[in-house]
């Protein structure tokens, strides 16, 4: 079954509050491996949790 971007994107937000089944994760990875669009929301869910992490701790966005 073929993931479309709206459940990828769905699959990416929700990867991020707990681990996804290997099912899903599947799914996903062959999803991100023809889709750029969704590849790139991934990163830059991956920046905001990283600079928000580090905000959290007093550190910068910039990553010094």
């Amino acid at each position: 079954m073929k993931l479309s971007c709206r459940a990828a994107s769905r699959l990416i937000s929700i990867g991020m509050d707990r681990p996804l089944g290997m099912g899903e994760l599947l799914k996903l990875k062959m999803h991100l491996a023809l889709c750029g669009n969704c590849r790139q929301f991934s990163r830059q869910l991956d920046a905001l949790r990283d600079a928000a992490r580090r905000a959290g701790r007093g550190g910068d966005a910039s990553g010094d």
